[in-house]
């Protein structure tokens, strides 16, 4: 999940179409993340609509999820981000349920779904390889 970096300018074209479809289609993708004080791109965050995975035997969900670089890292950023990226998924899209997913031994990822909001549900193999972890959040007005 997070230590697979785009490999070249194909595949940032690829990533990027995609979040254009995924903006038509559903109203959400990923967002570029600034720091205010400083206006760097640091990473970036949001929603997804996931129909083209399967993870823990689901597909067709919406994932709240963060790519921050290393030195953005353990200040809020992903919290901050995570929350607003929540509130819209439930106050302006109203969904009903939105997950997220970390690999077993990210900590920081772990805390920062938990402060989110999000519960953790399970542990889940993820294409037999990997162990992943499975959480949600149901929105509180429905």
């Amino acid at each position: 999940m997070g230590n697979k970096p785009v490999k070249d300018i194909a595949d940032s074209e690829k990533y990027i179409e995609d979040c254009l479809t995924k903006y038509i289609s559903h109203g959400v993708c990923r967002l570029a993340v600034i720091e205010k004080k400083s206006e760097a791109f640091i990473g970036w965050s949001g929603l997804r609509f996931i129909d083209d995975y399967t993870f823990n035997g689901k597909t067709n969900f919406y994932d709240v999820g963060y790519r921050l670089m290393p030195k953005y890292w353990g200040k809020g950023y992903a919290t901050e981000a995570g929350k607003a990226s929540v509130d819209f998924g439930f106050n302006t899209l109203n969904l009903k349920n939105i997950y997220g997913i970390t690999e077993l031994g990210n900590i920081a990822s772990h805390k920062a779904l938990l402060n989110i909001g999000l519960s953790y549900v399970e542990d889940f193999k993820y294409k037999n390889e990997e162990i992943l972890r499975w959480y949600s959040i149901k929105n509180p007005r429905l």
